[in-house]
C-alpha cells in the first residue's frame, strides 16, 4: 500500500513537471513571432512544417496509423484548415498588440469553449466559469478598454484578430473532438499539425507573402519556434496532463500567459500601468477559473 502511494505520488510530480515545462515553454511562442524577420503567416509556415515533419518521425518511429479511413481525415483537415486561420489572425494580432497581449486573447478561448460546449455539447457550466466570464471582461476592460480610443487602429484591431483567433482555437478543438483517430492523440495531432502548414502556405501564397527567411538569427527563431512550441511543448503537456487534477492543471497552463505578459515587459519594453496590472491579473484568474471548470477533477 505505502510503495502504491509512492509511486502514485512520483507519478503525479512528474507529471506536475511536464505539464509546467510545457506551458513555459509555449509561453515563448510570441516571443518567438516577434523575433522572426519574416511575414506573419510564414512564420507560422514554418513552425508547423518544421514541427511537422518532426511529429511526423516520431509518429512513424512509433509505428502508429496516420490513415484510418476518409471520415476522420477530412476531420482533421478541416481542423487544420480552422488552425490555420487562427494563426494567420494570431501572428497580425501579435505584432498589432504585441506577445502578453496577444497570448492573453489567445487563452480566451477556454470561454468561448464552455459556451460551444453549453450550445452545442449540451455541457453544463460550472459555478467557476460563470464567475470567470465577468472577471475575463472587466480584466480586458481595463486593459484595452479604458483606453480604447487612444490606440492606433492597427492596435484595436490587433485586440479585434486575437479574440476572433481565440474563436477559431475553440472551433479547432471541437473539430478534433469529432475526428480522434482511434485513441490516438498523438497521430491526430501530427496529421492537423501537418494539414496546417499545407493550408498556411496556401494563404501566404494568397496574401503574396514571401517564404524567403532573411537572416540565420530568423532561422534559428523559426527552428526554435517548431521545436519548442510545436514539438516539445505540447507533447510534454499532452504526456502529463491525464494524471493530475484539474486544479493543478489549470495553475500550471496558466503559467504560458502569465510568463508570456513578462517576456513582453523584459524583452521588449512593454509599457504597463497598475491598472493593466490588475486587468492583466483579472484576466488570468479568469483564466485559471476557466481552465479548472473545464477539467474534471479527480
Amino acid at each position: 500500500m505505502g510503495d502504491t502511494l509512492a509511486e502514485n505520488r512520483s507519478a503525479r510530480a512528474r507529471a506536475t513537471l511536464k505539464v509546467t515545462g510545457g506551458a513555459c515553454l509555449i509561453s515563448f511562442s510570441a516571443v518567438f513571432v516577434t523575433m522572426a524577420h519574416t511575414d506573419p503567416t510564414v512564420s507560422a509556415f514554418y513552425r508547423m512544417v518544421m514541427g511537422g515533419a518532426i511529429l511526423l518521425g516520431l509518429t512513424l518511429a512509433r509505428r502508429e496509423r496516420l490513415f484510418q479511413g476518409w471520415r476522420p481525415l477530412l476531420g482533421v483537415a478541416g481542423a487544420g484548415f480552422v488552425l490555420a486561420v487562427d494563426l494567420f489572425m494570431w501572428h497580425r494580432c501579435i505584432l498589432f498588440v504585441g506577445p502578453g497581449l496577444a497570448t492573453l486573447l489567445a487563452n480566451f478561448q477556454v470561454f468561448f469553449m464552455a459556451a460551444a460546449g453549453a450550445l452545442f455539447l449540451k455541457e453544463r457550466l460550472s459555478w467557476k466559469l460563470v464567475i470567470a466570464i465577468p472577471l475575463a471582461v472587466a480584466g480586458l476592460y481595463l486593459i484595452v478598454g479604458l483606453q480604447w480610443d487612444g490606440f492606433s487602429a492597427d492596435y484595436r484591431m490587433g485586440v479585434i484578430l486575437g479574440l476572433v483567433a481565440a474563436v477559431c482555437y475553440t472551433v479547432y478543438i471541437l473539430f478534433l473532438r469529432m475526428s480522434q483517430i482511434s485513441s490516438s492523440t498523438f497521430a491526430t495531432i501530427t496529421l492537423a499539425t501537418v494539414f496546417t502548414g499545407f493550408f498556411l502556405g496556401l494563404l501566404s501564397v494568397g496574401n503574396g507573402e514571401s517564404f524567403a527567411v532573411p537572416d540565420l538569427q530568423t532561422w534559428l527563431v523559426l527552428a526554435g519556434y517548431a521545436v519548442v512550441s510545436q514539438v516539445l511543448g505540447w507533447l510534454l503537456i499532452t504526456s502529463g496532463i491525464g494524471r493530475l487534477e484539474a486544479s493543478r492543471v489549470g495553475l500550471a497552463l496558466l503559467l504560458q500567459p502569465t510568463l508570456a505578459f513578462v517576456w513582453d515587459v523584459l524583452f521588449f519594453n512593454r509599457p504597463t500601468t497598475l491598472v493593466e496590472v490588475i486587468g492583466a491579473f483579472l484576466a488570468l484568474l479568469a483564466i485559471y477559473l476557466g481552465v479548472v471548470g473545464r477539467i474534471p477533477g479527480r
